[in-house]
């Protein structure tokens, strides 16, 4: 069986050359047709001999994952439907926006067992974390998807999954990905976003990571948060808070507070009130996102005019708050929207 070039690192791929006889600069040299030339076949890597391309394609495989389905949204957004050697599924999309940012929004596990209420990708259940291979095959196939005069600009980490149940495999990747030889991403372009498990943004503390962290907070309270976001039953606001407070002293990267805003449920005036009451003191932004609407769930997204009256409060109370404008609906590629598969596949 052939094993997956993307599942190692360059020092592991150095020493599996270097026990075919190889000189260590062949490793630069594939990786640089992988990563900066946006090769997918051996075949294309025009300064290796034939005999040696012809035993990378024998031992390796670039990619693992096969395109089940492309979409185009009329915004430019473009999602891809991947399917791994054991048959499950994950989305991934690319964001265009009128910034000139090309950005990756990426899966972590295939599924999500976080069950947040009004969140299409933990609909299908929990099947397992993707792998550092599988991680980066998503970052490249959507690369490749840009002329090769362009790249990607930005990654989030936003899609089906809790990246930080699977930080063994999702930091290898990254590191990967900003490297200067590699992609060069710059890391305060990277965003990890977290339904909250504060153990985990204590572990991306402790490593001292110059990603930025986005947390999908939903609620100012805990008794509203159980509801929508069940997983806050083993935690809890305060030590998300906690949490998210010291990986900002020690990182100095801001925080990002994810507010999914959902009609007549956590749109309430007291809701920005109360929210606004626990982020005042903070050094931190509130993304606010209208809900997108998602086949199968029962609620709707505000009306503009609570939408403006929401931030405005939140601005009242000294929040520094930011609309996100949904990309990708037409092709159901928009925040929460994502799962295991088309909902038109067979």
């Amino acid at each position: 069986m052939k094993r997956s070039l993307l599942e190692l690192d360059k020092p592991e791929l150095s020493a599996e050359l270097k026990a075919l006889g190889l000189p260590a600069f062949r490793a630069e040299q594939i990786r640089q047709w992988v990563f900066a030339r946006k090769t997918a076949s051996f075949a294309a890597m025009t300064n290796l001999s034939l005999d040696l391309r012809k035993l990378l394609a024998e031992k390796y495989e670039i990619f693992c994952g096969k395109i089940i389905a492309h979409k185009k949204s009329t915004d430019r957004t473009e999602k891809l439907l991947i399917e791994w050697p054991d048959g499950h599924r994950v989305e991934c999309v690319l964001l265009r926006d009128d910034r000139n940012h090309r950005t990756a929004c990426i899966s972590s596990q295939v599924g999500c067992a976080m069950g947040c209420l009004f969140c299409a990708s933990g609909l299908d259940g929990f099947v397992r974390n993707l792998t550092r291979g599988e991680i980066l095959e998503q970052i490249l196939r959507l690369n490749q998807l840009l002329p090769h005069t362009e790249r990607l600009t930005h990654l989030v980490v936003m899609g089906t999954g809790e990246p930080l149940l699977n930080l063994s495999a999702l930091l290898p990747a990254l590191d990967e990905v900003t490297a200067n030889d590699s992609l060069d991403l710059s890391k305060r372009r990277v965003t990890i976003s977290t339904v909250g498990i504060p153990q985990g943004i204590e572990q991306l503390a402790d490593a001292a990571v110059s990603y930025r962290l986005a947390v999908s907070l939903h609620a100012p309270n805990d008794a509203l948060r159980n509801t929508l976001v069940p997983q806050n039953r083993h935690s809890g606001i305060a030590k998300i808070m906690a949490a998210s407070d010291r990986f900002f002293s020690t990182t100095g990267r801001r925080v990002t507070f994810e507010y999914v805003l959902i009609d007549q449920v956590n749109d309430h005036p007291e809701h920005a009130r109360e929210l606004a009451q626990l982020l005042k003191k903070r050094t931190a932004i509130v993304n606010l996102i209208p809900f997108n609407p998602v086949e199968d769930l029962p609620y709707r997204t505000p009306a503009a005019d609570t939408i403006r009256k929401f931030v405005e409060l939140l601005e009242q109370g000294g929040v520094d708050v930011k609309i996100r404008y949904k990309k990708g609906d037409p092709i159901d590629a928009a925040c929460g929207q994502l799962r295991r598969s088309f909902r038109d596949d067979p």
